[in-house]
């Protein structure tokens, strides 16, 4: 399971009760469940347990499945108690009666839910293909990516989408303006796998989806319902619920899905959002090429690598994209740039200025090793241990040691003024450190100490 889904997918095992039996009404939601958020144990009681209609008993139920460890079975039961699947009573275990009817119902088919979307028959005035899409999603993305890092970009994301950024804390407005910069939080992001970074979007949508009076149960389903869909199908906007037509313009922002114009009767949606709840990434990750027309896989992608780490620090990346660049420049300091080749050294100033703004030693670590160019592949260790271990030094560096601003007293005549100006220091809270023989402090503001003290000198009290 790629990190983006287990991200989305530890969401949802938060909510409560009341909203899991409302997300199981919805035959598709039953299963982009079942087949992406649960182990293979716990998909075999599931299965076993569908078409009884009395309760099995948990002895009964442990003979017939035969897990392979205790901590398999253990796992199994705790994700289907987190995401109320099952029922356990006295005379034994069921499946919660809201998630069996409508899972049977998607297995078999039948009802009037319109819950896996209602196809199209009807041609389109506009040839859609796979291709388009795919472009066009691509396209969508980048200039979310592209405004995060401040690269240009001939497409400026809309004005939901920054919206989002900021309440997301991913981006920080700059005064009563429209313009933001990017934050800790936002450097973090742009580091992550592609489907992470679009299921941090959606559950931060999630969230805010409240504010704007939207029903989450709604947005939940509509968002599990994308997943499974078909790429390059057309689906009719008739069925869905008043939310969901308001999402629609939202999605189109993030490139999830696609209208020829707002008025159209009909959606499609992107690779985005067919892969949502399924194994493989949809769009590559800020710092990849994110040729999403040829749909590869993980082992696809790593084998497309282009970052070069060599012993003594230095990096070679080729690629000619400015995002990509942008993003390598977060740690590496980059100095030679050529048509298709960009050249730089990883340092003890570039990795730690990385840490300040929120990026970990691990990140960087993982970043360069996705992105490892072929011929580093052929090493039984991708990257060079050194520049591994080193560069995880100086994170341990940077965070033993920590700078603060502030003011030191020193050349105290006597060493009861020295104790006395320590001890009104401390009262404050400002008092920082301390020397005793040396007879110097380091506080952190100095206005009310100097004042202090110049009242003592002309003999006024505190």
């Amino acid at each position: 399971m790629s990190g983006g889904n287990i991200r989305g997918f530890s969401y949802l095992e938060n909510l409560p009760p009341i909203t899991f039996r409302r997300l199981y009404q919805q035959p598709a939601t039953s299963l982009a469940i079942f087949r992406r958020m649960l182990p293979n144990l716990a998909k075999v009681i599931v299965t076993t347990l569908l078409y009884n209609d009395k309760p099995i008993p948990l002895a009964d139920l442990e003979a017939l499945i035969r897990p392979e460890s205790h901590r398999q079975r253990e796992d199994a039961f705790s994700k289907l108690r987190r995401l109320h699947i099952i029922a356990e009573a006295a005379d034994g275990i069921s499946l919660d009666p809201v998630f069996k009817k409508n899972f049977r119902l998607a297995l078999t088919g039948g009802g009037s839910h319109h819950s896996f979307g209602v196809p199209c028959n009807t041609p389109d005035k506009k040839n859609v293909t796979v291709a388009f899409l795919d472009e066009y999603a691509q396209k969508k993305f980048e200039s979310i990516l592209h405004f995060m890092v401040g690269t240009h970009n001939d497409t400026k994301p809309g004005d939901g989408v920054i919206e989002l950024l900021c309440i997301g804390k991913l981006m920080e407005r700059q005064g009563k303006g429209t313009q933001a910069t990017i934050t800790k939080n936002g450097f973090s992001f742009l580091l992550q796998e592609g489907n992470s970074q679009i299921w941090a979007l959606l559950i931060q949508y999630l969230d805010y989806a409240e504010d704007l009076k939207m029903e989450k149960t709604d947005v939940l389903h509509f968002f599990l319902m994308l997943g499974s869909l078909e790429l390059g199908q057309a689906y009719a906007i008739k069925t869905l619920t008043l939310t969901q037509r308001t999402m629609l313009t939202d999605m189109r922002d993030y490139g999830i899905v696609y209208q020829r114009k707002a008025s159209s009767d009909r959606f499609y949606p992107t690779r985005l959002a067919t892969t949502l709840t399924s194994e493989s990434g949809g769009l590559r990750s800020a710092s990849q090429t994110m040729d999403v027309a040829t749909g590869a896989d993980k082992a696809d992608d790593e084998g497309k690598g282009f970052v070069i780490v060599e012993t003594n620090y230095r990096v070679y990346a080729y690629t000619n994209s400015p995002l990509q660049i942008a993003v390598l420049n977060l740690f590496v300091r980059l100095t030679t740039r050529f048509p298709n080749l960009v050249s730089g050294r990883i340092s003890r100033h570039s990795i730690q200025e990385a840490i300040k703004m929120g990026i970990t030693a691990d990140q960087i670590i993982s970043y360069l090793t996705v992105h490892a160019h072929p011929q580093m592949r052929k090493n039984l260790v991708i990257l060079p241990p050194t520049v591994v271990d080193q560069i995880r030094l100086w994170q341990i560096e940077g965070e033993r040691m920590k700078a603060t601003q502030g003011f030191l007293f020193k050349d105290f005549t006597t060493a009861q003024d020295f104790e006395d100006v320590a001890r009104y220091a401390g009262e404050l809270g400002v008092l920082k450190w301390k020397s005793v023989q040396k007879r110097c402090m380091f506080v952190t503001r100095h206005e009310q100490i100097a004042e202090w003290l110049k009242r003592r000198a002309a003999g006024g009290k505190r």
